[in-house]
């Protein structure tokens, strides 16, 4: 499995990304949607990063780099690829560019029902918090973070 920096170029996951959005549109009403369109995945405080194992995109995650923190977004993993450690090498990763674009904490906003999810963040050494941010007070969001 390798894992790239795709710099502007959320493209090459649009299947994965479509995929996430319409579990997020499927699980939660649209105000508790904080998702990034992948567009915005484009924006030059993003890094995205793509994980393969010698073919189509089979994971992805962002980090949104923000004043005084970085924020994990648009982590999905194709269900068919799942249990194979690709979440795992994904958050690795993204800690390492964060660390080397000098940032001191990640945060992350994750949906309620997302049991598996709260889990793989939990034993990263992420713990929840408050919203942080522009995020509502919303009972349907975890709110979490880990200090790098």
């Amino acid at each position: 499995m390798t894992i790239t920096v795709a710099p502007g170029d959320p493209f090459e996951a649009a299947d994965l990304l479509t995929a996430s959005h319409a579990l997020m549109q499927s699980l939660f009403p649209s105000e508790s949607n904080h998702y990034l369109p992948i567009e915005a995945l484009t924006a030059s405080n993003i890094r995205f990063l793509i994980a393969r194992d010698n073919g189509p995109p089979l994971g992805c995650v962002a980090l949104a780099i923000k004043d005084g923190y970085g924020e994990l977004k648009s982590m999905f993993v194709d269900p068919k690829a799942r249990g194979r450690g690709i979440a795992e090498a994904l958050i690795v990763q993204l800690e390492a560019i964060a660390r080397g674009e000098g940032l001191a904490i990640l945060r992350l906003e994750t949906g309620h029902l997302l049991d598996a999810a709260h889990r793989l963040y939990e034993r990263h050494g992420f713990t929840r918090r408050g919203p942080f941010g522009d995020y509502p007070d919303d009972p349907l969001s975890v709110f979490m973070e880990k200090p790098l």
